[in-house]
């Protein structure tokens, strides 16, 4: 396996690069009968696309997208469908220094070993670029799960920095989460974190944050023992994402420091259904859905590409002063928003049609 491909019954295959002629998607095995338009991808597109906000990249990609099969007069057909966006502004030439060069902290050196080249304009295949095509085929998953079972996906920026809202993720909507450019719901904190990402971007440094993922009425009973339990999916999915370094879910690394008895979510019957008192868990118990909202936190790293100079090495050998051209983030974050809902979704999706595929 190439690694290019995932998910078990729901399935996507990317392909494309950052600077090639265009990023996109297959999406086989979908349900027939959902309705979608490029129009409501589209509007998913916008919230990951470059050049949106004076925090991101002035790159400035349409990212519009183009459905090519598997959707006949607006509802998916049950065959492959193919989703597309071609690249419009790419400059090459920012990286033709860059070519005999390995960037600290990217892919190159790492790329080269393993295939013994790579394709140095942006990143190539490496590009956070390739995301469009995920968040893409999760506009499909998103649309089922909210009309099917009510699931709610809402991603937010938690942290930039030292600067972290300690905000409530049951009480976040979607409202909240877009009310500003660095999509954090605390008005407040989301201030202090705009202004500090300014001053990165005047240093020509980057940053990196956390950004808590929540997944609402979820069904209980989603998950495979053993190897592909729910939370160990949705882990490989997140630190699938470019610049991920870490995944907790439910009290994470911080219920290492209580004991059982404060940590166990005790069980309660509410309005006929049973339910736990705590959550933390995160909503996935033994591996499988509980019922409960799952919650989880994404780590990222500060952007690698930096205006400051670093040492590196050259294909040579020799040792060279870089300092990076081209255009890019002081802070991923705003934008990897909706790329963390889209993983989300990709994972529910997938569980659930599995669920339905073993208990008939």
């Amino acid at each position: 396996m190439a690694g290019n491909t995932f998910g078990h019954l729901f399935r996507i295959t990317t392909f494309g690069e950052s600077h090639g002629g265009g990023v996109g998607v297959v999406v086989d095995g979908c349900p027939p009968g959902i309705e979608i338009t490029e129009e409501e991808i589209q509007k998913e597109q916008d919230r990951r696309r470059p050049g949106q906000s004076k925090i991101t990249t002035p790159r400035k990609e349409s990212d519009t997208v183009k459905i090519l099969s598997g959707v006949f007069e607006g509802k998916t057909t049950g065959t492959p469908i193919l989703v597309i966006a071609f690249n419009q502004e790419f400059e090459s030439d920012d990286y033709i220094e860059l070519k005999d060069v390995y960037r600290p902290s990217h892919a190159d050196y790492t790329y080269e070993a393993k295939y013994g080249f790579r394709d140095w304009r942006g990143s190539g295949r490496a590009s956070a670029r390739e995301t469009l095509a995920r968040v893409a085929a999760s506009v499909i998953a998103k649309k089922y799960l909210y009309k099917k079972l009510g699931v709610e996906i809402i991603s937010y920026v938690e942290s930039v920095g030292n600067i972290r809202t300690d905000i409530d993720f049951e009480n976040v909507s979607m409202e909240d989460v877009e009310a500003n450019i660095i999509r954090c719901p605390d008005p407040e904190k989301a201030e202090e974190m705009i202004s500090l990402i300014e001053d990165v971007k005047e240093d020509g440094d980057s940053i990196g944050g956390a950004i808590r993922g929540v997944i609402k009425n979820v069904p209980v009973g989603l998950g495979e023992p053993v190897f592909d339990k729910l939370s160990a999916d949705l882990g490989k999915a997140m630190l699938s994402i470019n610049a991920v370094k870490g995944f907790e879910i439910g009290s994470g690394f911080e219920g290492t420091k209580l004991r059982g008895s404060q940590h166990n979510d005790p069980f309660k019957i509410e309005d006929g259904k049973i339910r736990t008192s705590s959550n933390n868990s995160g909503g996935v118990t033994g591996g499988i859905s509980n019922g409960e909202t799952i919650h989880f936190r994404v780590a990222f790293k500060p952007v690698s590409t930096i205006k400051k100079e670093q040492q590196t090495v050259s294909k040579n050998k020799k040792e060279v002063t870089l300092s990076a051209a081209g255009r890019h983030d002081p802070c991923v974050l705003p934008r990897a928003v909706p790329i963390v809902d889209a993983m989300s979704a990709l994972v529910i999706m997938d569980h659930y049609l599995r669920h339905k595929a073993q208990n008939l």
